[in-house]
């Protein structure tokens, strides 16, 4: 008898360490102590009222049980237009956008238009582990650029470069960052974008955590102001559900050049016909109202942050590399 075969490139690739933890967890018995959660990626507090209402009216429209817009809410895509275009102060049209389930997705989707099996793409490492997943399951190499401890864990310009062959088809930074925190300074993304450029590279960027950017630093960069919208070469990826405490509604975005937008509704139309109704219909009564219950958020997880550095100042043996 033959055996049947699983796709070897999904066999060899890792499993995710989170429901491993939450295993170990389970086992525990508590004869430590009390279980201390340090993890900062997804929001413990529950959405706001507005929020709540707003999804509970919309789940009630019998219209949001039917098939959306491949590319999302069109009233979601001029709200989230509307908020590119604040927070990086360019005008972004709405129709170089499109909502998808979740930045994970977000992710995948990009890479399959961009890149195919035996490409390369530049990942800093340590890396999320999700975007490594992605790119073992599609047999696209993931050359990881080391981020050190002595650098705050930023990548490097010049350590990128080198790792740049014919395969290459992408680099992918990821800020705030996923594992790390490192928040990587504006004048280091400018030098990667114009690497890219110079390579004929795309430059993906993972911005689930812009939300939660030091007070000082107003945007992740000034690559949209600069060049008057988006570069021909930039993919940024956005999650709401960090910053809207609804992951379980997966919904993100994917913010691209026009020529990349009906190769991602291909792919769109291919994996999940439509995003999430229901959630989107509800974010887009609500993000201008939620500005200051968004604020209110990022200064209670600001503080969970001061507190943590204060209380590593009297551990000798040990430092923060980042945060």
């Amino acid at each position: 008898m033959v055996m049947t075969r699983i796709n070897p490139l999904l066999v060899d690739t890792g499993t995710p360490p989170i429901p491993e933890a939450k295993a170990w967890l389970a086992a525990y018995g508590g004869d430590a102590g009390p279980v201390i959660d340090l993890s900062q990626a997804a929001p413990g507090e529950a959405p706001p009222d507005l929020l709540l209402n707003a999804l509970q009216q919309a789940a009630a429209n019998p219209a949001t049980a039917k098939y959306g817009p491949i590319r999302g809410e069109d009233r979601l895509r001029a709200v989230y237009a509307d908020e590119l275009s604040r927070v990086y102060g360019a005008s972004i049209p709405a129709n170089q956008s499109v909502v998808v389930s979740g930045c994970n997705q977000a992710f995948l989707m990009t890479v399959l238009a961009i890149a195919q099996a035996g490409n390369e793409i530049i990942l800093p490492a340590p890396w999320y582990f999700n975007h490594k997943m992605a790119l073992d399951m599609l047999g696209i190499a993931a050359v990881p650029l080391p981020c050190s401890a002595d650098n705050g864990f930023v990548p490097r310009v010049a350590d990128a470069e080198k790792l740049i062959s014919p395969r290459t088809r992408a680099i992918v930074l990821v800020t705030p960052n996923n594992p790390t925190g490192a928040v990587y300074p504006p004048a280091t993304i400018a030098g990667f974008s114009a690497l890219a450029k110079a390579h004929g590279l795309w430059l993906v960027l993972d911005e689930t955590y812009r939300d939660f950017l030091p007070a000082k630093q107003l945007r992740p960069h000034d690559l949209l102001a600069d060049a008057g919208g988006l570069p021909d070469h930039v993919v940024q990826l956005y999650s709401f559900s960090k910053a809207y405490a609804i992951p379980g509604y997966r919904l993100g975005a994917i913010t691209a050049p026009d020529r990349l937008m009906p190769e991602l509704a291909k792919v769109l139309d291919t994996v999940q016909i439509c995003p999430p109704r229901i959630g989107q219909i509800a974010l887009a009564e609500t993000v201008q109202a939620l500005l200051p219950w968004r604020e209110i958020n990022w200064l209670m997880i600001a503080a969970r942050d001061a507190a943590f550095a204060v209380a590593m100042r009297g551990m000798n043996d040990w430092q923060i590399g980042s945060i």
